[in-house]
């Protein structure tokens, strides 16, 4: 049985003020009680405006090859082609690798972006790009997180537009991500504080439970929690203004948050993958990304705005864990063909279970799913001496890459900007990591030009990019 609670020893145990903050802390649940907003100053009727309810981010960490997935290149040389042929897809003239039959299947349900480029090639600060929309002050470098840090897509909509149809507004699945083995910045509240900072699930598939217990224990009925709630609050109310106590405002989104988790049953149900039939469960797949898929489909369906998916948490967990295919990661420099086969049949598993369980339910015209990577993979198959692994593989490239995004009314079955006969450069509509982020806050109806303000009342765009309009051609 797959499940989010807390191991049984811990059930009957009081709930205490830290396991509270603990709750509201991972959560970064609720609102801070400011006046706060994107004020418009841009366009906000254009195409797929306010299409979506939810928008699922799925993060390929490690830097996803183009070559073999969505931008394969039968015609070039093969120490740039690689190993992999090309098949062909659902929809005419669009080809994908042939490790994906079943999203190959599935191309008239997403469109294929080819030309996403930028020019930050590491893992670190390109991880913090792909997941704030905006560069690491330290380009191409693998900086730890700072409380400086821009805050995380979620949580800039969190400060924008708190849920109110969900006691959260951003969730974190599979995460957080290492790349190998260091936490990336770019994942948390960042310069907003941990109020904002998205609900951080751990592996779904763990047995321990990866979020902190959401069941009251026995000896703790709601009435008498409230009780607990009301004192709770007078206390901090008296302390804030007997001693004027700095961060206040946060803890008690933070108690909020936890009561919040504690009080609703459909938070609980949300997270309690065992409630889904073992047939649905088998189609996702019983790894890490896959159940971490399906969780995201029942925070669709919980009303939970904004989902980011890690498809694997480390970006190269293989050098230390060949034989653990829950840390195999994208990135590649070595042995890419051994690793593909290994993770690209899971990949299609679990993506295409996303996409068509969404579709069948009526989900997918109004959730919109991006997945992608932080950067692609050279035009070049070579080996790499620095670098664990025997056979040749492929070296970081931002120039151009490629992404999938479907729903919310974007273009089923299109191909969007195009790369040179060496999968090396963008031919025509590049577009940028900002530019995404843009797409997916426009999607959910954000001003992507408005801005919102920090605690010390700073403002800041919401994004520096533009939505991506060839996506709804």
């Amino acid at each position: 049985m797959i499940r989010f609670l807390a191991p049984a020893r811990t059930r009957r145990e009081p709930a205490t003020r830290r396991e509270f903050l603990r709750i509201g802390g991972l959560a970064g649940l609720g609102s801070l009680g400011l006046a706060r907003g994107a004020s418009g100053r841009g366009e906000t009727s254009g195409p797929g405006f306010g299409k979506a309810r939810s928008v699922i981010l799925v993060y390929a960490n490690g830097g996803q090859s183009q070559f073999e997935t969505w931008d394969p290149k039968p015609e070039a040389p093969r120490e740039i082609r690689g190993a992999f042929d090309a098949i062909a897809s659902r929809v005419p003239g669009t080809m994908v690798c042939e490790h994906l039959p079943r999203l190959a299947s599935l191309a008239d349900r997403y469109a294929i972006l080819r030309s996403v480029s930028h020019d930050d090639l590491d893992h670190g600060s390109a991880a913090y790009l792909a997941l704030t929309g905006r560069y690491h002050p330290r380009k191409s470098s693998n900086p730890l997180p700072s409380p400086n840090d821009f805050p995380t897509l979620g949580a800039v909509l969190k400060r924008v537009r708190p849920s109110e149809s969900s006691p959260y507004t951003a969730a974190h699945i599979n995460m957080p991500v290492v790349v190998p083995e260091l936490p990336a910045p770019g994942q948390d509240g960042g310069f907003l504080g941990r109020a904002d900072a998205p609900l951080v699930v751990g592996d779904p598939t763990d047995p321990e439970g990866s979020l902190p217990d959401l069941e009251l224990p026995d000896a703790v009925p709601t009435v008498r929690m409230e009780a607990r709630r009301s004192l709770l609050e007078a206390i901090e109310r008296a302390r804030r203004e007997a001693m004027g106590v700095a961060g206040t405002d946060e803890h008690q989104a933070m108690y909020r948050n936890a009561y919040a988790m504690l009080s609703d049953p459909s938070v609980r149900q949300a997270f309690d993958l065992a409630a889904e039939p073992d047939r649905v469960r088998e189609r996702y797949g019983a790894f890490r990304s896959g159940q971490a898929c399906l969780l995201a489909r029942r925070l669709v369906e919980a009303g939970v705005p904004w989902i980011t998916v890690s498809w694997n948490h480390s970006a190269r967990g293989q050098d230390r864990r060949p034989d653990e295919f829950d840390w195999l990661g994208w990135d590649t420099h070595n042995d890419i063909f051994d690793v593909m086969e290994q993770l690209l049949p899971r990949f299609d598993w679990s993506l295409s279970a996303l996409l068509e369980d969404l579709d069948e339910r009526g989900l997918l015209d109004e959730t919109l799913v991006v997945c992608m990577g932080e950067f692609g993979r050279a035009p070049r198959v070579a080996l790499e001496p620095r670098f664990s692994g025997a056979s040749p593989g492929r070296k970081h490239w931002a120039n151009a890459y490629s992404i999938l995004v479907a729903g919310a009314g974007t273009a089923r079955g299109s191909v969007v900007g195009g790369t040179d006969r060496m999968g090396a450069y963008p031919t025509s509509d590049r577009v940028g990591p900002w530019d995404v982020a843009a797409t997916m806050f426009a999607s959910l109806g954000v001003d992507p030009d408005g801005e919102y303000r920090d605690p010390l009342n700073r403002p800041f765009p919401v994004t520096v990019g533009k939505p991506i309009s060839a996506l709804y051609r």
